[in-house]
């Protein structure tokens, strides 16, 4: 289930307003942070930046990782534990191909994937061979989308300080009048805090959500693997559940 993640929306809105309530605080006027050259140097150069980086297949993944930044897949770890033992328990009772009806509509994928294939008799070194791989090419797969916007985060800033430089270049090329110097000035700067704002507050924090999403995934697809080799194995369902929440309280002192 994917659920609307406010806390990355709220913080990139207390970012934003964090920083123009700051400027308009010390007294600014509030066209003063809106410049348009500034905005189509920094956003627009970016963006041809990281097309140049990643190859067309890489950024048609962007609305897949905003999704993943902003209504990540959740799971209830505990819930799933308690399904296992479910499950565990009529296993044993009334063997694994008793699970296949059970299994059918589950919307964890990764969980009916690596159950159907206990159901078909797949050897049990095989089938964590092929869930591990699982969860390794889903890892790599989360982590191209952080680099992305990980990517951005280190071009904004440049192509800020490219928009100051061509502002500056357009002043110094007029000296004409002195008293307009201070505010043509102020102009070309606004590029610069484009970059470094949008770097800081957009990009980067951004490819830290996804990090944490693959981190989060990765130890909700490790504690299923167990249960699955566990239920597999025909071992106790009490002792399903009490090894599930042991590894999901180990894996909670690992994060970091």
């Amino acid at each position: 289930m994917r659920r609307f993640d406010t806390s990355t929306a709220l913080g990139i809105i207390a970012g934003i307003a964090a920083l123009a309530g700051g400027f308009l605080w010390e007294g600014g006027h509030p066209g003063g942070l809106v410049q348009r050259t500034g905005l189509l140097i920094v956003f627009g150069g970016t963006f041809a930046a990281v097309a140049v980086s990643f190859p067309v297949s890489q950024l048609k993944k962007i609305p897949e990782a905003l999704r993943t930044a902003f209504y990540p897949q959740s799971d209830n770890v505990r819930e799933l534990i308690d399904q296992m033992a479910e499950f565990a328990t009529v296993a044993r009772r009334e063997g694994v191909l008793a699970l296949e009806p059970l299994i059918a509509e589950h919307p964890n994928e990764f969980l009916r994937e690596g159950l159907q294939m206990v159901v078909d008799g797949t050897d049990p070194q095989l089938n964590r061979q092929i869930l591990e791989v699982e969860i390794d090419a889903l890892e790599e797969r989360m982590e191209q989308q952080a680099k992305i916007f990980e990517a951005a985060g280190g071009y904004a800033p440049t192509m800020g300080i490219i928009g100051t430089v061509m502002g500056l270049i357009h002043v110094l090329s007029n000296l004409s009048d002195p008293g307009a110097l201070g505010p043509a000035i102020a102009v070309a700067f606004t590029a610069t805090l484009y970059g470094v704002a949008s770097a800081n507050v957009l990009y980067l924090p951004i490819a830290s959500k996804i990090r944490a999403r693959i981190a989060e995934t990765v130890k909700t697809r490790e504690l299923i693997l167990e249960g699955i080799l566990s239920i597999q194995a025909g071992e106790n369902p009490w002792l399903i559940r009490k090894k599930l929440m042991a590894f999901m309280l180990m894996k909670e002192s690992d994060a970091p």
